[in-house]
This record gives structure tokens, C-alpha cells and sequence, in this order.
């Protein structure tokens, strides 16, 4: 199969998993997405690829701020506005990461991340 028609089955795929998912699982697949692509941006980074690094940074921050904004402060009360602060802080780290190319800051961002997707897997959903 060539690139091209690889391509579109994936869009098509993704496209199909997305619309037909649970408003719960689709938090889970933006957290398997962001722990993704930091582990890319990590290979990225250590190979010198600072275009294709900042690019994954990039799209992990678009992430972080798409969770963050699902937060709803007035149903979640201090569990939400803890979730807020953590989200902000990680996207503080990984701006700096990129800045400064530091793998080390990609690996705490990650940690974070998975540990809220640890205790997201262990919702059930309604």
C-alpha cells in the first residue's frame, strides 16, 4: 500500500474512533496522544531534529490545553482546579523543554500525564 492510501485509512480510522466515542474515552485518547508524542518529541530531540521536535512539543501543548479545557471548575470544585494548575504547570515545562532541549523535562511532563491517566482508566464511565 502506498504512503498516500496509508495515509487516508489512518484519517479515516482515527475519524471513525473519534466520533463514535464515549466523552470518557475521548480524554483517554487525547492522554495516550500526548504521552505519544512526547516520546516522539524525546526521539526527536535526541536525534537533533529540533523542527520535528518543537512540531511534537507543539502538538502536545495543543493536548494539555484541550484537557484543560474540558475542565469544568464549577461541577469539580478543588479536584478541577488542582487538574487546572496541574495542566498549567505542565504546559510551563514542556514550553521550557523545548526551549532549552531538555529530555528531562519531556520525561516529568510525561509522568504527570500518566498518572491522570492512570486515575482516568480507573473511572468507570456512566
Amino acid at each position: 500500500m502506498n504512503a498516500y492510501a496509508m495515509k487516508q485509512y489512518q484519517t479515516v480510522n482515527v475519524h471513525a474512533q473519534v466520533t463514535e466515542a464515549s466523552p470518557h474515552r475521548l480524554i483517554q485518547m487525547l492522554l495516550e496522544g500526548g504521552l505519544q508524542r512526547i516520546a516522539q518529541a524525546k526521539g526527536a530531540m535526541q536525534y537533533g531534529n529540533l523542527a520535528l521536535k518543537g512540531e511534537l512539543i507543539g502538538k502536545t501543548v495543543d493536548i494539555v490545553e484541550g484537557l484543560r479545557g474540558a475542565i469544568d471548575v464549577e461541577k469539580g470544585g478543588e479536584l478541577a482546579i488542582n487538574l487546572d494548575n496541574l495542566y498549567a504547570f505542565m504546559l510551563q515545562r514542556l514550553g521550557l523543554a523545548n526551549v532549552r532541549n531538555d529530555p528531562a523535562m519531556l520525561d516529568e511532563v510525561a509522568d504527570l500525564l500518566r498518572q491522570v491517566k492512570e486515575g482516568w482508566d480507573n473511572i468507570r464511565p456512566a
